[in-house]
């Protein structure tokens, strides 16, 4: 990276220097296992956030509280969402707090600005949600893990979807930072190789909601389809919004799965018969997803959505890995070497590791029915990010 995190920081006196040390080994007997929560609270995503967090320590109750022997301690930082705050967030995580494992965060802008920080550190790291292709490509590092999705996993499979429903012409809308603008790649990607063509894109400045002016015109266009990407308030808006500029019935709404995960409440009718593509949905019949949503209905009283499987997840990935070297968090090459060949059963279906450690996993079409997310197909068997540039793979 061009800067280094002290000098992007310039942190100095104390804190800097204590950041030259060596970290002490903890006592996986005494210690507990300090995890710090890189995550929204606040804001557009602050819903998202807390279901991750409220998943997470559901997983940790599941296994008494503990991992690999060790009581856990949570240190929380609310981003905001905010990829300008995000360089002071982490150095508080990792060098004030010096937490042992970091988790987070949703905002792809703010992941980036992290990984300038957990490089250098050499923090183990497990992404919860951020689908920055980056953060497992390019930046990819042994001691960083994506326990969600990478941008391309939920985009690129939607181009076949819709190709063989019939759309050869499509008009793209999308928030334009980097998880919209990679969204937006990984589709055009297949899209365009199934001899797809895209009549027009309409990027909207993150994190507006005002898309009358975009509806209008993309009435007048009529394409055959609209691929989006929107996520938590700003997708329940534009669904509304889509339906009530009388488009819906006139123009099929397709998007990666975040366009209706968490909001089908709120957006109502207007989400009826939207399809999108995602690694999971509401309505999977296994028994790992039931027992999981019971459980998390329970202990919130909110229904469990992608997100919450994410923090489920990682838990859970980390029960695995602490348990074989006995919760020893300073036995790094031992314990990113478990985290390698982790396997569980998630609510979401098999969960592994590729390489570059993105998860491998079964990305689905699911449409609207009923007020209900429905299982339709597999979109895409074990779908496996790219991750170019990332040197884990050569």
């Amino acid at each position: 990276m061009p800067l280094s995190r002290r000098s992007l920081l310039g942190v100095t006196g104390a804190v800097a220097a204590s950041s030259l040390l060596p970290r002490p080994a903890r006592s996986a007997s005494l210690a507990k296992i300090r995890i710090g929560l890189l995550l929204p609270y606040s804001g557009t995503y602050a819903a998202l956030g807390h279901n991750i967090t409220d998943a997470m320590k559901l997983a940790a109750h599941e296994h008494g509280d503990k991992l690999g022997g060790r009581e856990i301690e949570w240190v929380a930082v609310d981003d905001e969402s905010d990829p300008a705050k995000a360089p002071a967030n982490v150095n508080k995580l990792v060098v004030g707090e010096k937490v042992d494992i970091l988790t987070g965060p949703v905002h792809s802008g703010v992941a980036m600005a992290m990984m300038q920080i957990v490089r250098e550190e050499q923090t183990l790291t497990l992404v919860t949600n951020a689908g920055a292709q980056a953060v497992t490509g390019a930046l990819c590092a042994p001691h960083v893990f994506r326990t969600s999705f990478s941008n391309w996993q939920t985009s690129y499979p939607c181009a076949d979807v819709m190709l063989k429903a019939g759309h050869k012409k499509v008009a793209l809308v999308f928030w334009n930072y980097g998880f919209g603008q990679e969204s937006m790649a990984a589709f055009k990607e297949g899209f365009l190789k199934g001899g797809g063509a895209i009549v027009k894109e309409f990027p909207v400045p993150f994190p507006s909601t005002e898309f009358q002016a975009n509806l209008s015109e993309l009435a007048s266009l009529k394409p055959d389809a609209v691929f989006v990407f929107f996520a938590g308030a700003g997708a329940a808006k534009f669904v509304k919004d889509y339906a009530a500029a009388g488009l819906r019935e006139k123009i099929p709404l397709y998007g990666s799965g975040f366009l209706t995960e968490g909001v089908l409440a709120a957006q109502g009718p207007a989400a009826e018969g939207i399809q999108t593509t995602l690694h999971y949905a509401e309505a999977l019949p296994s028994a790992a997803n039931k027992k999981f949503r019971e459980a998390f209905k329970k202990a919130t009283t909110r229904e469990a959505d992608v997100y919450a499987v994410a923090g489920y997840d990682t838990v859970n990935l980390l029960s695995v890995a602490l348990g074989k070297v006995k919760g020893d968090t300073a036995a790094r090459k031992e314990l990113i070497a478990a985290l390698e060949t982790a396997r569980i059963e998630s609510p979401r279906g098999p969960f592994r590791f590729s390489r570059a450690h993105n998860p491998v996993q079964d990305i689905y079409l699911r449409e609207v029915k009923g007020g209900q997310q429905r299982v339709v197909s597999v979109a895409l068997k074990d779908a496996e990010d790219p991750a170019v540039g990332c040197a884990l793979v050569k």
